[in-house]
């Protein structure tokens, strides 16, 4: 991981870019106080549009790294149907 001033980024911002699509990651210190990080997208190519177009709007966050195989073989937590109904009505009720 590189180490960069944000004043530094600022103006290099394009350069600075470039790097992490070809997949270096960057850090981010204001005053030799570490405050973000740029990284490259793993699982990007594996989203649709609307996932990267919702990911954009800043709505979603998109994946750092693929989920493992084990995770599909949890058991999955039982939710009864009425309140996952009542869950998605009350979400677009507040809009």
């Amino acid at each position: 991981m590189r180490t960069v001033n944000i004043a530094d980024l600022k103006n290099n911002l394009s350069a600075y870019l470039e790097r992490v699509r070809r997949g270096e990651e960057l850090l981010g210190k204001d005053r030799d106080r570490p405050i973000g990080c740029l990284v490259p997208l793993a699982a990007g190519e594996d989203l649709d549009s609307e996932e990267m177009e919702s990911a954009g709007a800043g709505l979603i966050r998109l994946p750092t790294k693929s989920l493992l195989d084990s995770f599909w073989k949890m058991p999955a937590p039982h939710v009864f149907f009425e309140d996952a109904v009542a869950a998605v009505t009350s979400e677009r009720d507040e809009d």
